[in-house]
């Protein structure tokens, strides 16, 4: 089974509701006729509504930053996935490294956020990814074990399809520094064979694998060429339309 790629964008705390209704429409006429590919973009909550609108009869996916596990009660601050199914929403970025680093979300809270998601058949997008000082002190290896086991604690996976991963060295982010192509397939890898000794192999084989940390139009194309690198979780160049959209047209 060929696993499709998938370009995310993350808009974190940007863009008022103007600024995100037209960036919506940019992707939608970016992405639409890329049969071959999948593109989701994540807005800010208090533009989910009026963007759903927009993506409603496009085929651009609807994600959310991030997603509580409950229905319902007192949870403030949080949003339930019922109320993101009711925007449209079906995926979710959970354990993205400036909820852990910044707001001290543990692995066992991000376990039950995915678990929550899924549960609620949102696709959630497990984000993973080490510091700086960690790879280091050469303890890339077992932080990421760490955090995938974490997050994935007590959770089947049948549909392999129904749950990502992305890998996002933190030193990378926002910084302009990117992993190399061969460091973000060492570590791809890495996470393959380690699903592979969670779940069955051809399951591990086929759950998609993101790349994230400072993708540009310039450096899309070889990181899309290694053979772990299911597509890339974007952040600050999917503010900008033109370079979006050279990032969903990755060669």
């Amino acid at each position: 089974m060929t696993r499709t790629p998938l370009i995310a964008g993350n808009w974190k705390m940007n863009t008022n509701l103007g600024e995100a209704e037209q960036l919506a429409l940019a992707v939608v006429r970016s992405a639409d006729d890329k049969l071959d590919r999948e593109v989701m973009i994540a807005p800010p909550f208090t533009a989910m509504g009026e963007v759903g609108d927009i993506l409603h009869d496009s085929r651009v996916i609807l994600g959310a930053q991030n997603i509580c596990w409950a229905e319902k009660g007192a949870f403030t601050g949080e949003i339930s996935p019922s109320m993101l199914k009711e925007l449209g929403g079906t995926m979710a970025i959970v354990g993205h490294s400036e909820r852990r680093h910044i707001f001290g979300e543990t692995n066992e809270l991000i376990n039950q956020r995915l678990a929550g998601a899924m549960t609620n058949e949102i696709i959630p997008i497990l984000c993973i990814g080490e510091q700086l000082a960690e790879r280091e002190a050469e303890q890339t290896w077992s932080i990421l074990e760490k955090q995938i086991r974490g997050g994935l604690a007590g959770i089947t996976i049948i549909d392999p399809t129904k749950v990502v991963i992305a890998y996002e060295p933190v030193w990378a982010i926002g910084t302009g520094k990117t992993a190399s192509p061969e460091q973000a397939q060492e570590a791809h890898a890495f996470i393959r064979k380690l699903l592979a000794t969670i779940y069955e192999k051809d399951i591990a084989s086929q759950i998609r694998i993101l790349y994230g940390g400072s993708v540009v139009p310039d450096n899309i194309d070889t990181l899309m060429g290694q053979d772990d690198v299911d597509g890339a979780l974007v952040g600050g160049a999917a503010l900008n339309s033109e370079s979006f959209e050279r990032i969903i047209n990755f060669k």
